[in-house]
C-alpha cells in the first residue's frame, strides 16, 4: 500500500478509529495486523520474509540471554539470516551478471542466467531495523523481549516499514510497550506534518521528477541540459524521500508514537560531515554504530580511521542498490569525508571569521552533492564517464537556452524547500514562537489547496521503494 492512494486514506481512518477504542494490549495486536495488511496489500508473499526475519530475531535474542556463553553464535545466525535474505533478493542478479562478465572476459564459457528475482519493497529497511534489535541485545545494551507481538510490531510498524526512518529498538520498542493516550495537539501536528509531506511528494517531487526523467532519457544531453536534470533530481530525491519520512512521522503521531527525524535540511550543509548529519540520519547513524565503530572508528590511528570511513561509505552505497554506480557514489562521498578530515587535521578548525563565507560553503557543498547525485542517477557507467567529462564549450546556443529554461522550470518547485529550510535554520538556536490552532488550520488549508491545484498529473512511486 502506498501513502498517496485512496486505499491508504481509508485504511488510515479505519485503523486509527478502531485503535483508540481498544486497550493497550489490543492496540498492539491491531497495529501488527494493520502493518501486515499494509505491507502485503499488493504482494502478500512479501509477508513471508517479514515474518521470517521477525521470528528468527525474536528467537535469537531470547537465546542470547538464556545461553550467554554462545550468544555470538545466535547473533551470527541472526545476521546471516537477515543479510542472506537481503543478498539473495537484492544482489543475486548483480553477482551472476558480474561473474558471467568476468568469465567471458577471460575466455571461459559460462551458462549463467539472470534469475529475475523480484525485490521485495522495503527489505533493506526492515532487515536493518530488525538487526539493530539483536545486535543491541548481544552488546548488552538492550534486554530481550518476551512478547513476540511487541517485537513483531516494532519490526513491522507500518508508517515507517517501507522506507524508514530505520528505527532503533531502544527508541521504538519502549513506545510499543508503554501506555499511549490520544493527544489532540500531537494529532494536529501530525496532520500538518503529513500534509507537508504530501505537498513535497505530489507537488514538488513528482513535478521536478518529470524534468529529471526527460533529461536522463536523452541519448546525449548537452552540458547545460544535463546539469539542469541533475538539479531537478537533487530537488526530487530530497523532496520525495523526506516526504515519506514526514508522512510516516505524522501518521505515527496519530497512534501515539514519535519517530526520529530523518532529514535536517541537508542542502544547508557546510561540508561533507555536516551533510551526513542531516541526510538520511537513521541510515547514516546505523552505519556509524554498526559498521564504522566496529571497524575501529577513530580509536586505532588516523590511517585506520580514514580506511574505516571509506569502507563504511562503500557499503552504504552498495546498500542503495545492486549496481556499480551506487558503489561509486558511496566511494565518492567517502573520499569527500576523508578529504575533509585531512584538511581539518592539517589546518585545524576554521576560525570564527570564516562564518562570513557560510553561503559560499553551502553553495559549494550543494555542487559537490550534485556531482554525487549524477553518479546516483546514472546507472550506465559508460554514460556516467561521458557525463562527468562533458564540456560546456561543446554546447550550442540553443542547447544552452534549453538547459537554462529547464533549470528555471525547477526553481519555483525548489523555492518552498528553500524557504522552509531557512525558516528552520533561523529559529534553530532560538525558541520558535508557538502557533495557534487557527494558524495550523490555515497552513493545512493552503497545503491541501496547493496539492489540488499544482499536483503533478503523473504520480510516481517513492524513489526509495527500489532500495
Amino acid at each position: 500500500m502506498i501513502f498517496h492512494s485512496l486505499d491508504f486514506v481509508v485504511f488510515f481512518f479505519v485503523t486509527v478509529t478502531l485503535y483508540w477504542r481498544l486497550s493497550h494490549r489490543w492496540q498492539n495486536r491491531l497495529l501488527l495486523a494493520a502493518s501486515y495488511v499494509f505491507y502485503g496489500w499488493v504482494t502478500p508473499w512479501f509477508l513471508i520474509l517479514l515474518v521470517t526475519s521477525t521470528s528468527i530475531d525474536y528467537w535469537a535474542a531470547l537465546r542470547m540471554e538464556a545461553d550467554p556463553a554462545h550468544r555470538k553464535r545466535y547473533l551470527a545466525f541472526s545476521v546471516a539470516s537477515n543479510m542472506g535474505m537481503l543478498a539473495y533478493f537484492k544482489y543475486a542478479n548483480f553477482f551472476i551478471d558480474n561473474v558471467g562478465a568476468i568469465l567471458t572476459t577471460v575466455g571461459l564459457p559460462t551458462s549463467a542466467h539472470v534469475l529475475n528475482v523480484v525485490l521485495p519493497v522495503g527489505i533493506s529497511f526492515f532487515t536493518f531495523q530488525a538487526l539493530s534489535y539483536t545486535i543491541d541485545v548481544y552488546r548488552g545494551q538492550l534486554r530481550a523481549r518476551r512478547s513476540l507481538v511487541d517485537v513483531a510490531t516494532f519490526v513491522a510498524f507500518f508508517p515507517q516499514l517501507v522506507a524508514g526512518p530505520i528505527e532503533r529498538a531502544s527508541h521504538l520498542l519502549p513506545q510499543v510497550e508503554g501506555e499511549r493516550r490520544f493527544s489532540p495537539d500531537r494529532a494536529r501536528s501530525g496532520l500538518l506534518l503529513m500534509a507537508w509531506g504530501f505537498f513535497k511528494k505530489l507537488v514538488i517531487a513528482d513535478n521536478v521528477g518529470l524534468v529529471a526523467d526527460k533529461v536522463f532519457a536523452l541519448e546525449a544531453p548537452a552540458f547545460e541540459m544535463l546539469w539542469a536534470g541533475v538539479f531537478a533530481f537533487a530537488i526530487q530525491i530530497y523532496a520525495d524521500f523526506s516526504a515519506y519520512s514526514d508522512i510516516a512521522r505524522g501518521t505515527a503521531r496519530w497512534f501515539g508514537f514519535e519517530l526520529m527525524v530523518n532529514f535536517d535540511h541537508p542542502y544547508l550543509a557546510r561540508g561533507p560531515q555536516d551533510f551526513w548529519r542531516r541526510w538520511h540520519i537513521s541510515l547514516s547513524t546505523w552505519f556509524r554504530d554498526y559498521v564504522y565503530i566496529p571497524l575501529g572508528g577513530s580509536r586505532h590511528g588516523f590511517a585506520r580511521e580514514l580506511a574505516a570511513i571509506l569502507a563504511t561509505f562503500v557499503l552504504s552505497g552498495f546498500w542503495h542498490g545492486a549496481s556499480w554506480n551506487y558503489v561509486l557514489w558511496g566511494f565518492y562521498h567517502g573520499l569527500l569525508l576523508v578529504a575533509s578530515r585531512i584538511r581539518r587535521r592539517v589546518l585545524g578548525e576554521r576560525p570564527a571569521w570564516m562564518a562570513v563565507f557560510t553561503p559560499l560553503q553551502i553553495a559549494g557543498m550543494f555542487v559537490l552533492v550534485g556531482i554525487g547525485w549524477l553518479m546516483f542517477r546514472e546507472t550506465d557507467i559508460t554514460m556516467l564517464i561521458r557525463d562527468l567529462t562533458l564540456s560546456p564549450a561543446a554546447s550550442t546556443s540553443v542547447q544552452r537556452r534549453a538547459g537554462y529554461a529547464l533549470a528555471l522550470r525547477v526553481l519555483p518547485f525548489a523555492a518552498p524547500l528553500v524557504v522552509q529550510s531557512l525558516w528552520v535554520e533561523c529559529w534553530r538556536d532560538r525558541k520558535e514562537p508557538a502557533r495557534l490552532a487557527i494558524v495550523d488550520g490555515v497552513l493545512l488549508a493552503l497545503l491541501f489547496a496547493a496539492i489540488l491545484v499544482f499536483r503533478s498529473q503523473a504520480s510516481m512511486d517513492f524513489i526509495y521503494f527500489q532500495f
